[in-house]
C-alpha cells in the first residue's frame, strides 16, 4: 500500500501495454520504415524514452519487472509459470491504495501464488492469471474466447479457433505450399483483437460520469504473434524495405558462438509464430523474414490506429487534459536479427522496448526525447509518483518525473540491466541439455554506450561486445587477452548491481529499543 502524499483530485491514468513491441519500430525514434502517427502525436505532447528497455522475457518475467517495480533477482518470476509471491506489492494495489479502481483490459500474464490458493483451484492450471488488484472488466486469455464470440456475433467464421483463425485465407483454403504468405485472415481491420480491446475501453469510458479519476490498463496482444494482419495493414509495407538484419553469415556460425545459441536455435520452430508452419525457424530464408517483418510491421500499425481510436475517445470524453498516458510494451521481438524469432536471450533486439509518457500537468516536457537509460521497473515508482504517492524505498526503479518536468535528475545510470531464465521445471529441457541445476539456468547482462557483458550461471562462458565497433553484437571479445580489463571491470560492476539490489522489502528497517525505524515494503514509515 502507498501513503497519500495530499489530498487532491488526481489524474486519470492509462497504462498501455502492446505486447512485444521493437524500441526502434517507431516512426518517432526514426525508423526509416514503420509508420505509427498516433504513438508519435502521443510523443509530441510527452517524452519519448528511446533507450528503455524491458527487465526479463519472455511475458510473464517481463510484467513482473513492470508491475511491482522489481528487478527478476527480487520478484523471482523467472519464466510464465512462476508464480509471483504474494508478499511483493504491484502498481494495482498501489493505485488501489490511493483511491483508484484499476480496471483491466485484456491480460497480465501473472501466475497466482499457490500457496493463497486451494490445491484444486483452477487458477492452478494457468500462467494467464491476474494481478491482484486489477478489477477484470474484459479480459482477453490466450484462448481468445471472449473475443472470438464476439466475432461470432458479427457473422465471421469462428470455427477454427485461436490461434488458427490467425492465418492467411488461402492457407486455409489449402494453398500453403511451405512459403510466407501476407494474404488477410477471416477478419477485417475493424474486428482484431485490438479493436475489440480497444472498443471495449471506449464504452467503459462513456461509463465514467461521476468525476472520479480512472485507472485502467489495456493490455494489447499486437503485435505479438501469430504474425498475421489484415487488409490494408497486410501489404502495407514492403518486404524489401527495412534495414538490413544484424547477423552473421549463416546461423550454425551463431550457434557455434556460445552454447547458449546453439540450445536457442533448437526451440525456435515455425509453428510458435506462424501457425500450421513446420520446420525450425532458422531454416527460412532471407526472403520469408522479409515478409514476417512486413506483417509484423504491418501489426504495429495496426494497434497504432487503435491508439488513434483511444486519443479520439479520450479528447470526446473531455478526459484527454485530465489523463496520464504511459505507452510501452513488456519486451521486444528479435525479428529475424541472428536468424531468430520471439524474445529472450540476451540481444538487444529482445529488450530495447518503447516507452512514451504524457502528463499533461507537464507540458513544458512535450516533445522531448530522452537518451538515458530507462528501465521496465521505473514505471511504477514514476507512476507514484506522478499520482502523489510516496515509491517504496525497496523498489528497484527510479521515478522519470525528473525528465516529465524537464530537468536533469541528480544522479542516474549509466548502464540497462536485464535478466533471462532459462530454467525449465516442468520438463527439465534446459537442465538435462546443460547438465546444470534449474537454479544455475540464468544469464544477467549490464550495457553501456560502450560496452556490453553477459554473464551465464552454471559456468557457461561469458559474452563481451564492444558495442562502438560491433553494434549489431556479433564478435564475443571476451577471450579477448586485450579486454581482460574490461571483462573484469564489467564482472564486477554486474557483481555490484546486484549486491545493490538485493531484496530490499525489510532491509531497510531495523527494530531498536525506540520501536521501528526505517521503512517496510509495505510503504510505512516510522
Amino acid at each position: 500500500m502507498v501513503r497519500l502524499a495530499r489530498e487532491s483530485r488526481r489524474p486519470n491514468v492509462l497504462l498501455i501495454t502492446c505486447d512485444q513491441w521493437r524500441g526502434d519500430c517507431l516512426s518517432a525514434a526514426g525508423h526509416p520504415v514503420v509508420r505509427t502517427p498516433n504513438a508519435d502525436a502521443l510523443a509530441a505532447e510527452g517524452v519519448l524514452f528511446k533507450r528503455h528497455y524491458g527487465g526479463a522475457a519472455p511475458c510473464s518475467p517481463a510484467r513482473a519487472c513492470l508491475y511491482t517495480g522489481l528487478y527478476q533477482m527480487n520478484n523471482r518470476v523467472c519464466r510464465n509459470g512462476t508464480p509471483l509471491d504474494a508478499r511483493h506489492g504491484n502498481i494495482a494495489l498501489h493505485a488501489r491504495g490511493l483511491g483508484y479502481d484499476p480496471t483491466l483490459f485484456g491480460y497480465t500474464d501473472v501466475s497466482l501464488d499457490p500457496r493463497t490458493l486451494s490445491p484444486g483451484d483452477p487458477r492452478l492450471r494457468s500462467y494467464e492469471g491476474i494481478l491482484p488488484g486489477f478489477t477484470v472488466r474484459q479480459p482477453l486469455p490466450e484462448h481468445q474466447k471472449p473475443w472470438l464470440s464476439w466475432l461470432k456475433a458479427r457473422r465471421v467464421d469462428t470455427t477454427a479457433g485461436s490461434p488458427h483463425i490467425h492465418r492467411p485465407v488461402d492457407e486455409c483454403d489449402g494453398n500453403r505450399n511451405g512459403a510466407v504468405s501476407n494474404a488477410a485472415p477471416v477478419y477485417s481491420k475493424d474486428e482484431t483483437p485490438a479493436a475489440f480491446i480497444a472498443g471495449e475501453f471506449i464504452r467503459w469510458l462513456g461509463e465514467q460520469e461521476d468525476g472520479a479519476p480512472w485507472f485502467a490498463h489495456l493490455s494489447f496482444i499486437s503485435p505479438h504473434p501469430p504474425f498475421s494482419a489484415p487488409a490494408p495493414y497486410n501489404t502495407m509495407y514492403d518486404p524489401a524495405d527495412g534495414p538490413a538484419f544484424r547477423r552473421k553469415d549463416s546461423w550454425r556460425a551463431e550457434a557455434e558462438s556460445h552454447a547458449y545459441l546453439a540450445y536457442d536455435f533448437d526451440g525456435q520452430t515455425r509453428g510458435k509464430f506462424l501457425p500450421g508452419a513446420a520446420g525450425k525457424v532458422h531454416d527460412w530464408t532471407e526472403d520469408d523474414f522479409r515478409r514476417i517483418r512486413a506483417i509484423y510491421y504491418g501489426m504495429i500499425s495496426e494497434v497504432d490506429a487503435q491508439l488513434g481510436r483511444i486519443w479520439q475517445a479520450l479528447k470526446a470524453a473531455g478526459a484527454w487534459h485530465d489523463t496520464i498516458i504511459v505507452l510501452t510494451s513488456d519486451h521486444a521481438e528479435m525479428m529475424g536479427d541472428h536468424y531468430m524469432l520471439g524474445k529472450g536471450g540476451f540481444f538487444d533486439g529482445s529488450y530495447h522496448i518503447p516507452l512514451i509518457i504524457r502528463d499533461p500537468r507537464h507540458g513544458k516536457s512535450g516533445g522531448a526525447k530522452v537518451d538515458r537509460f530507462t528501465e521496465a521497473v521505473d514505471i511504477v515508482p514514476t507512476l507514484l509518483d506522478l499520482l502523489d504517492g510516496d515509491p517504496p524505498p525497496h523498489l528497484d526503479g527510479c521515478s522519470l518525473k525528473p525528465f516529465l518536468e524537464a530537468r536533469q535528475p541528480a544522479a542516474w545510470r549509466d548502464a540497462a540491466h536485464w535478466e533471462f531464465d532459462f530454467r525449465s521445471i516442468a520438463n527439465g529441457r534446459a537442465e538435462d541439455h546443460f547438465g546444470i541445476t534449474s537454479r544455475q539456468c540464468n544469464l544477467a547482462v549490464i550495457r553501456t554506450d560502450k560496452f556490453k557483458y553477459v554473464h551465464f550461471g552454471g559456468g557457461l562462458p561469458p559474452l563481451l561486445f564492444d558495442l562502438e565497433t560491433d553494434p549489431g553484437e556479433l564478435d564475443n571479445i571476451a577471450s579477448d587477452p586485450s579486454y581482460l580489463s574490461v571483462r573484469l571491470e564489467f564482472a564486477e560492476r554486474l557483481l555490484a548491481w546486484r549486491s545493490e539490489h538485493l531484496d530490499q522489502s525489510l532491509a531497510l528497517a531495523e527494530l531498536t529499543s525506540n520501536g521501528v525505524v526505517g521503512h517496510f515494503s509495505n510503504g510505512m514509515r516510522e
